[in-house]
């Protein structure tokens, strides 16, 4: 009995690793943060491991219902802490291939843009079941039919949802190029100029009206507001690089929510993320994540 019980768990477990990365993307798109999502997950886990699954037929849909209904209580407890929150809020940057899933290879544009920061802080403006609507349609291609059972509502009504959140999402999220190579000549030439002090050489690069959004939950040094237009930017980058003379920073471009970005090390430890949106080959918007708490899983 002993060995019978061990091939079953072993089964359980293979079953559920199979369908783990599906579950991070759903829980990482609801919550923005991957410590809630990695709960989630677990918590799912717990569901799955305890449950009667004699008429589970179809794992993978039964195992994303749990974990979409674990998420939206979680997001309801996450969004009053928010309100609290110091300065400007930004989701817990990721380190990405194309996203936190795997998909096949004609879905990685899809996925890479459910899950970019520019996305992502839109999706923070939307009711929890509208948001939760717009992950399972738009990032999965779940059918309609099965995100009504999964959040218990009548079919017209998540289609409604779908609706809504789809229109605003288009409203707000700022429209950028992906081109990876354009992506990476900009973020080099950014790093260059930034770290160099170098005026001139970053309002080349700045749109006139480009926004830096600065994220350190009030825990570091970061803009406690949101600054605006290509010459405040530009000074204020050259500012930062002068008091963070005299400390050794080490600097990789990398794929961060599925665009390329910049990951700054200090003494070996993460300090911040860089993530510049472009377009018409300018900056239009910088997000920087200094919170510690949001660079964790950078370690």
């Amino acid at each position: 009995m002993a060995a019978e019980t061990q091939t079953d768990d072993s089964v359980d477990d293979f079953e559920f690793e199979e369908h783990r990365p599906v579950l991070m993307g759903v829980a990482y798109r609801m919550l923005g943060r991957v410590a809630d999502a990695e709960d989630v997950v677990q918590d799912t886990w717990l569901r799955w491991s305890q449950a009667d699954r004699t008429d589970v037929r179809r794992p993978r849909a039964y195992l994303v219902r749990v974990t979409t209904r674990l998420a939206l209580d979680r997001l309801r407890q996450v969004q009053a802490r928010r309100e609290s929150y110091v300065g400007p809020w930004l989701p817990e940057p990721l380190v990405t291939d194309f996203g936190p899933t795997v998909p096949d290879t004609a879905e990685q544009a899809v996925l890479a843009d459910s899950v970019s920061l520019a996305v992502l802080v839109v999706l923070e403006s939307l009711s929890p079941l509208e948001r939760a609507v717009f992950v399972l349609r738009e990032a999965f291609g779940l059918p309609f039919a099965e995100i009504a059972a999964t959040l218990e509502r009548g079919e017209s009504a998540v289609r409604q949802l779908a609706t809504r959140a789809r229109k605003h999402v288009d409203e707000r999220r700022p429209r950028f190029d992906v081109d990876p190579a354009q992506q990476r000549d900009l973020t080099e030439r950014f790093l260059a100029a930034a770290t160099g002090g170098d005026l001139d050489g970053l309002m080349e690069l700045l749109a006139p009206d480009v926004r830096l959004v600065g994220d350190s939950g009030g825990r570091s040094k970061a803009p406690l507001r949101v600054i605006e237009s290509a010459d405040k930017v530009g000074r204020f980058m050259r500012g930062a690089a002068a008091k963070g003379e005299g400390v050794a920073f080490e600097f990789r471009i990398a794929e961060i929510n599925g665009v390329l970005g910049l990951l700054a090390y200090a003494e070996g430890k993460p300090d911040a993320v860089f993530q510049l949106g472009i377009s018409e080959g300018k900056i239009q918007h910088i997000y920087i994540v200094r919170n510690p708490d949001k660079l964790r899983s950078l370690l």
